[in-house]
């Protein structure tokens, strides 16, 4: 775990570094959390990863 990539700091400094994105659309917000997204699992926006779809199956459930 990189522990330089935090900084200790009071409760009112972290609370004043949020981000308040009640202000914003919820197509703004998704919009955000894509671009997050994508970054935690470092994939390009323009080309997401597919889904692997070999990995489930369905089957009927027996009563």
């Amino acid at each position: 775990m990189d522990k330089t990539a935090f900084k200790i700091q009071s409760f009112e400094e972290a609370d004043n570094a949020m981000r308040d994105y009640t202000n914003h659309t919820a197509k703004e917000r998704l919009r955000i959390y894509w671009y997050l997204t994508s970054i935690a699992y470092k994939f390009d926006l323009d080309n997401p990863p597919r889904m692997d779809k070999t990995v489930f199956r369905m089957k009927k459930q027996d009563d």
